[in-house]
């Protein structure tokens, strides 16, 4: 999917344990990343859990995410209008396993499901959040047709409300 990157950090073990940037700067904007992130965001969440899918309209948000502890499947969604990939999906396992590291442009929607027993999930976001300019699509859009692995998700409320893609008027959605 264009601009978005999957990401998997050089890692140096040794009988201590563990090393890897995460984050540098230079290195990133090798590949495209040119973002300031201004706000780091740590969640917790238990088997299940399904967050999702998000996104801001006038202040929208790049992420650049990776999970620390456990397991969770990674959705984004083109929903730029007039994007040649518009209304399609890309899913991958991000884990504390593989450290894969996913950067999600802005114009995408966003969500994750989790695998594990619990899973804590980093992201850095190029924009801060602004609860009035929060927007998402309904995750079951049949559309879309993401298959979340979960049987049962635990859904907000709110995640509960999002309308199909289709019936998002087109100024409610990022353009190309």
């Amino acid at each position: 999917m264009p601009g978005v990157c999957l990401i998997q950090p050089d890692i140096m073990k040794d009988d201590r344990g563990f090393f890897f940037e995460s984050y540098h700067k230079r290195k990133f904007e090798e590949i495209g990343i040119n973002d300031v992130f201004v706000q780091d965001n740590h969640s917790k969440s238990v088997r299940g859990t399904l967050r999702g899918l998000h996104y801001q309209l006038n202040h929208p948000q790049s992420k650049l995410c990776r999970v620390i502890k456990g397991e969770v499947l990674d959705i984004v969604v083109d929903i730029r209008v007039g994007s040649p990939t518009f209304g399609q999906h890309l899913a991958v396992t991000l884990s504390d396993e593989n450290r894969t590291e996913i950067y999600v442009p802005s114009g995408f929607a966003h969500g994750f499901a989790v695998m594990s027993e619990t899973a804590e999930f980093l992201y850095k976001c190029g924009e801060f959040y602004d609860p009035k300019d929060e927007r998402g699509i309904a995750w079951d859009d049949p559309e879309i047709g993401i298959d979340w692995g979960l049987t049962s998700p635990i859904i907000s409320a709110k995640d509960q409300r999002h309308r199909k893609l289709s019936m998002v008027p087109h100024d409610e959605l990022p353009t190309y």
